[in-house]
Formats: structure tokens, C-alpha cells, sequence
């Protein structure tokens, strides 16, 4: 089949008719050095391959692009039409994400939303992670999606014109995360009680926030937060994350099957690896939230959570490296507010250490919101300063910052260089 002949059933959307699946082959390399990428993922329609030491792939199908993304690379898509018969090299520009969170109240509210905005043009920050589904189980704007109509996540529709915001700040050129809450979803365990984690005398478990959870071993719970993630992905969003996509940290929780530290392991582990197969021929970057203290820990911290295998189904792993969240500290750092560096770059490390993988597969989340646990006062520009310097002299692919109240300084912590 010639070139020519070729770019026009693929205009026709024709090529489905010949019978024979074409096969590509190429290299991917860093556009900036010239060095080969390993692990990125290249996708042909439902096909997905990952490259390998050298940047080779190779997939056959007939569709009519080919999609790659890799951490610490911004995504491409180039038309099959476009591809020479010979190998093909593909060049992915490096991309560090700078991000900011803003919650569904943050994204939806104009006043707040700005602020973050400003924040963001005077450090040059380049990336936003908005609650899709936040931790009460509301979606602020509308989905097609039945279920959730019917458990009452529609019920108060904060954003009237999702596609309009996420216009907006796509023409900022900003690389949009959607973050979607799993098993904390007091809405579906109320609706669905028989999806719900309970406790012995047959009541419904509730944390200390009185929410209701899900139970992770039910495949309906994956599907409805599977669904969800499909659909930010049409919407516009470079990127799913999920969080809480954990058991509670409680022993009077009573579930569908036995829990225990592999059947919980093997049920995070599982959803996410659902969740990527489904995700992965959109071409979205897939990431999980995990507690500051799995990289340190061996067993699955009683919540199903263990870095090696969380960081084996996933594109991107983000830990919540908050120093205010290590109570106990590390080795060496029992006040963890007073040594922010040390807390995310050790913390990156034995991340990195304990799997194995590139730096790059890790992306923290980081503290801008005062001190709880050490008296240790606010977050403000100098220690979160302290923190990006850590996860970037570690070599993460971007950072994130965390404020619930979605209220950042205004003063300049990140090297506006970058």
C-alpha cells in the first residue's frame, strides 16, 4: 500500500476495510538531549505498548493516530497519515509539572480561583489539579452519568460551563489534573449501602469527619470511579489522579471478602490497574495519591497502599510528602516542620530506592497550609521554597502544592527561570 493511498483511507476512515493491521516501529527520544526515553507509552487505538531501553517500539494497528505520553514529557499525537514506511522517530518535549489545587469551591468560586491564577503567572506555575470528585462525593459540574444523578452528586452544580473554564485556562497554556476521590464517597455509601464499609452490629462505618466510605473490594465502586475518570478525559484533562484510593485507617471496618494485607493490597493494586487499562487509549496520564509514610513503610500501612506495586500500574505516583504529616518523623528528623528539605527529598529517595523505578515516575505533593501537629507555624514562601528544591534536586517531574482552603502567598517561592 502506498503512502499516498494510505492517507486517504485513513482520511475516509476506510483503513478498517483491508484486512491487514499495519505495524509501526520507531524510537522515542528526548527532544532536548537527544537520548532515549524508557517506558514511555505508545498507544495505537486500543494497542499499547511501552518502549524500551532504547526508545524502541513496536505495535501493528489501524487507526488513525498514534498517541505517546511518558512522565516528565509533555503528551503527542501525530496522525498515521503523517508517518513515513520507514522507523520513526518521535522527539517528546521535556515538562515539569508546577501545580497549584484548588477544590471544588476553589475552581467554581471566581475570587478564589483568580487568586490561585495570580499566584500561579507570578511564580510561573504551569499546572492545576481541580476536584472532579472531592472528598464529600459532589461532582461540581454536570456529567452524563446516571448514577450519579441518582446517589445526589448532582444535586448542586457549581460550575455551569465546565468546558468554558477548561477553555480558559487551556488558552493559559496550563496542563489540567483532575482529581478524583475513590472509596472516601459518603454519597455512594449512602445511597448504596450495600457498597458501603460496615461495622459489626450492621451499622455503616463512618472516619472521623462521620463520612461514609466505600468498600474497595466492590467491582461497582471501580466501575462508577472508572466511569468518572473517562469522562474528565473527554472533557479536557490532561491527567487523572486518584486519592483516597485506600482502605480507612480503622480496624472496625467489615468488608465484602477478608481483609488483610495482601487481599487490601491487591485490591488498591487492582483498581488502579483497571482504571489505566481503561484510561491508557485516551492517552492520559494516570497517577496515584499515596500517605507520606508508604515509601518508609514494608507492610501496606494497613490501608492497602505499598510503593512497589502502586508505582508498577501507574504512570505517575504522588506522595503526600506534608512534613506536618509525619507525627513520628523520619530517622534522623523527628520534627519534620523544622527540616522541610529533608522530609521530601529522603522520603523521594527511599521511594526511588525501594522500586527501583526513575526519578521521574514521582511527583509529591507538597505543604502550603500551616503547621497542625508541631506548633510549627505557616507554610509560606521560604519553606515551600525548601520543598521544591527538594523534589527537584531529587529529579521529580514537577511538584504540587496543597492548601484546602485554596489560599497560597502571593509572593514568589518558585524559580521563575523554570
Amino acid at each position: 500500500m502506498t503512502k499516498w493511498l494510505r492517507s486517504i483511507l485513513v482520511g475516509m476512515g476506510l483503513l478498517l476495510l483491508i484486512g491487514r493491521c499495519l505495524a509501526y516501529e520507531g524510537k522515542v527520544t528526548d527532544a532536548a538531549t537527544g537520548a532515549p526515553i524508557e517506558a514511555a507509552v505508545v498507544t495505537l487505538g486500543d494497542v499499547t505498548v511501552r518502549t524500551d531501553k532504547e526508545g524502541a517500539f513496536r505495535l501493528e494497528g489501524e487507526v488513525a493516530s498514534l498517541k505517546l505520553r511518558a512522565p516528565g514529557y509533555r503528551k503527542s499525537e501525530i496522525s498515521v497519515a503523517e508517518l513515513g514506511d520507514s522507523m520513526i522517530h518521535i522527539k517528546l518535549n521535556p515538562f515539569s509539572v508546577r501545580a497549584l489545587y484548588l477544590t471544588v469551591y476553589g475552581a467554581a468560586n471566581a475570587k478564589l480561583r483568580n487568586a490561585a491564577l495570580q499566584t500561579m503567572e507570578t511564580n510561573h506555575l504551569n499546572a492545576l489539579v481541580i476536584d472532579m470528585k472531592g472528598d464529600l462525593g459532589f461532582i461540581p459540574f454536570k456529567v452524563d452519568l446516571p448514577l450519579a444523578d441518582r446517589i445526589g452528586a448532582q444535586d448542586t452544580i457549581l460550575i455551569k460551563d465546565i468546558k468554558g473554564l477548561l477553555n480558559q485556562l487551556k488558552a493559559k497554556d496550563l496542563y489540567l489534573i483532575a482529581r478524583i476521590v475513590v472509596f472516601k464517597d459518603d454519597l455512594l455509601a449512602r445511597a448504596k449501602p450495600e457498597w458501603a464499609i460496615r461495622i459489626k452490629g450492621g451499622g455503616i462505618y463512618r472516619d472521623r469527619e462521620k463520612l461514609r466510605w466505600v468498600d474497595p473490594f466492590k467491582r461497582e465502586v471501580w466501575d462508577y470511579n472508572i466511569a468518572l475518570a473517562k469522562f474528565a478525559v473527554e472533557l479536557g484533562f490532561d491527567e487523572v489522579q486518584f486519592d483516597y484510593v485506600r482502605f480507612p485507617d480503622t480496624r472496625s471496618g467489615l468488608f465484602s471478602k477478608p481483609a488483610n494485607e495482601d487481599s487490601r493490597t491487591q485490591a488498591i493494586t487492582g483498581f488502579l490497574e483497571a482504571a489505566y487499562r481503561e484510561l491508557s487509549p485516551l492517552n492520559a496520564m494516570v497517577a496515584a495519591d499515596v500517605f507520606g509514610y508508604v515509601p518508609w513503610n514494608n507492610n501496606d500501612t494497613d490501608i492497602g497502599q505499598k510503593i512497589v506495586p502502586i508505582t508498577e500500574v501507574v504512570d505517575v505516583v504522588c506522595p503526600m510528602l506534608y512534613p506536618s504529616g509525619y507525627h513520628l518523623g523520619i530517622p534522623k528528623y523527628r520534627n519534620p516542620v523544622q527540616h522541610p528539605y529533608q522530609i521530601v527529598y529522603l522520603s523521594l529517595k527511599q521511594a526511588q530506592e525501594r522500586t527501583g523505578a526513575s526519578p521521574v515516575r514521582f511527583r509529591p505533593w507538597l505543604q502550603a497550609f500551616r503547621d497542625y501537629a508541631f506548633r510549627g507555624g505557616a507554610f509560606k514562601e521560604d519553606r515551600m521554597r525548601a520543598q521544591i528544591k527538594a523534589a527537584e534536586d531529587f529529579g521529580a517531574s514537577g511538584w504540587m502544592f496543597w492548601n484546602p482552603r485554596n489560599v497560597y502567598p502571593t509572593g514568589l517561592f518558585a524559580d521563575s527561570a523554570k
